[in-house]
């Protein structure tokens, strides 16, 4: 008796599968279906619909006459839905998947742009976060995907959009640098400001904040008793800037940046975390 029942649940089972497997493969719409679908989906802004329509083209059609398109589609929508690891997830693969594609340049550049606002976040789309306050994060993965654009594609569309948002990860990455050179002044690290300023002036000499931190060199290199440090700064503040805040009105340097005060050399040294003995 107990094998029958056995054998009955077995059965019931069996069938059960087959008929999942069964409702299964009917469910599956025309691949032109799903395309037109996504399309429809992108037109009127339901990203959503769009993409779950997108990954059941992927799933089922691979190779479809649409796999292509549907690929490049999905990389936007998933944007769209500020899904930004996902787009850059489907512009590798599309990348990876069809190497000598005309559609090139759009991935690389949609890669670009997710990672460009990667470490922004939803966040900082509702509260005030200052932008050059954040971790650089995806910045330089972002400044790599718009070189590798731009040399691969230099005609491309998107290059000139690229070639600004090369700009753009620039100037915010030396306004990082001088954010921290700030910050050090505020704990009397004088060394470490004067490091942070110097790599602003090595490396983004064209940055808009390169005055500043040209300044700052020069003061601290002036407060730390390296004359030579800071009359170089200062030329080539006054080659650069001859009308920089920085000198007076007999183009004198006077700077105000740094707190007079008397300080031991063991809290210089120690970046002010000491303090004075």
């Amino acid at each position: 008796m107990r094998s029958v029942v056995r054998l009955w649940v077995v059965s019931v089972v069996v069938v059960l599968l087959s008929a999942c497997a069964s409702n299964t493969q009917e469910q599956v719409l025309p691949e032109q279906t799903y395309y037109e679908n996504a399309r429809s989906a992108m037109n009127s802004g339901n990203f959503n619909e769009a993409e779950t329509n997108l990954d059941a083209l992927e799933t089922y059609y691979p190779f479809g006459r649409y796999a292509e398109q549907a690929q490049l589609d999905l990389i936007f929508a998933r944007y769209q839905n500020l899904d930004l690891e996902g787009a850059r997830a489907a512009a590798d693969r599309f990348l990876r998947l069809n190497p000598q594609s005309e559609h090139g340049d759009y991935a690389l550049f949609m890669r670009g742009l997710a990672s460009y606002n990667l470490d922004i976040g939803l966040a900082a789309r509702y509260f005030p976060i200052e932008a050059n306050a954040r971790a650089p994060g995806e910045q330089l993965q972002a400044f790599r995907d718009f070189s590798e654009l731009l040399n691969r594609y230099p005609d491309s569309l998107y290059a000139a959009d690229a070639r600004q948002r090369m700009i753009a990860v620039r100037n915010r990455m030396a306004e990082l640098e001088l954010h921290a050179a700030r910050y050090y002044i505020t704990r009397e690290a004088y060394i470490a400001a004067n490091n942070r300023a110097r790599y602003v002036v090595e490396n983004y000499p064209s940055s808009p904040v390169v005055e500043e931190a040209i300044i700052i060199l020069a003061e601290t290199f002036r407060f730390l008793d390296i004359k030579k440090g800071s009359q170089d700064a200062i030329t080539l503040l006054r080659t650069n800037f001859p009308d920089s805040i920085a000198f007076n009105q007999n183009g004198e340097f006077e700077p105000d940046i740094l707190r007079k005060e008397n300080r031991s050399l063991t809290s210089v040294i120690t970046f002010g975390l000491m303090g004075d003995e």
